[in-house]
């Protein structure tokens, strides 16, 4: 498999990642309090049953479920010291789903979760916590390190600077949840942030999380006159419907998912998955129906 660094300058047909991990494990059995990370280390063929199906589906760069191995969240299942090694450990999962035929990214994002952000006093916390998990991602052999579903700049920041501690020359992926009209949840402007981390040395900028839709296509235009590399698209299969029993539905098809980002890919999005509420199906739509030929 090439690196993410020659995947990506192939310009000729858009690079498709993969979808959900979350919501599809959930609907396999998965506790909804569960922590993903944790029980993925207990329920591993499920995981690799997935991620294999995303591979033969199409997907060239599978994200590992780190999301939210950090140690601010590992602590409150008391395995907080554990954070290198469990990352590592789950890279090696995807890696084996994987066989070769895919890249693998570590998945990181938002600690907002767990601590308050925007505290000065967090932010020692945050630093040290990305920095161990870029630690475990690189153990684990890592073709890249992905920050999704990121909700302000400095928590870009923080995640370049742990790297830069690490030492690590791993490609970044920054990927952004965002208002339709390109707002992040700090009030910025989307296009501008994604610019100066272009600049910094991203290897591509983002969004995910952001609902597939009509206004798709435009926030991708909006983004598209800032930014001038590898731009990603990963959004949930429409907007969420939450039932009485409190499971929370994605109603858009597969086929109407694949028709969205067709039009992202023509307005200029490169890198295409999904986030929640997709499948292996959704990615399959991608590959099989649509403007290109891959």
């Amino acid at each position: 498999m090439t690196s993410f660094r020659d995947l990506i300058r192939n310009t000729s047909a858009p690079i498709v990642l993969d979808g959900a991990t979350g919501s599809v494990l959930r609907q396999w059995g998965m506790p909804k309090a569960a922590s993903t990370e944790l029980w993925v280390l207990d329920n591993p063929q499920l995981l690799i049953r997935l991620q294999e199906q995303y591979v033969e589906a199409g997907s060239q760069v599978l994200y590992a479920p780190t999301f939210r191995a950090t140690p601010v969240a590992l602590e409150k299942a008391g395995r907080e010291k554990d954070t290198e090694k469990l990352c590592a450990s789950l890279i090696a999962l995807s890696r084996k789903a994987a066989d070769g035929r895919a890249l693998v990214a570590g998945d990181m994002t938002t600690m907002a979760g767990d601590l308050d952000v925007w505290d000065m006093e967090s932010h020692p916390r945050m630093l040290e916590g990305y920095r161990r998990q870029i630690r475990g991602i690189v153990d684990g052999g890592a073709d890249l390190i992905v920050a999704e579903t990121l909700l302000y700049p400095h928590e870009a920041e923080m995640i370049w600077e742990a790297a830069a501690l690490e030492h690590t020359e791993l490609p970044m992926l920054y990927s952004f949840t965002m208002d339709p009209s390109g707002a992040l949840f700090s009030g910025r402007d989307a296009g501008p942030v994604l610019r100066e981390l272009e600049e910094a040395g991203a290897a591509a900028v983002g969004f995910n999380c952001v609902a597939a839709g009509e206004q798709l296509g435009a926030l991708v235009s909006r983004l598209r006159r800032y930014v001038r590399g590898p731009l990603a698209s990963k959004p949930n299969a429409g907007n969420p419907v939450i039932r009485e029993n409190g499971q929370v539905d994605y109603p858009m098809m597969p086929r109407e998912f694949a028709r969205y980002q067709q039009e992202a890919y023509t307005l200029g999005a490169t890198l295409l998955g999904g986030c929640c509420g997709t499948d292996p199906e959704y990615i399959r739509q991608l590959r099989t129906a649509g403007l290109w030929q891959l």
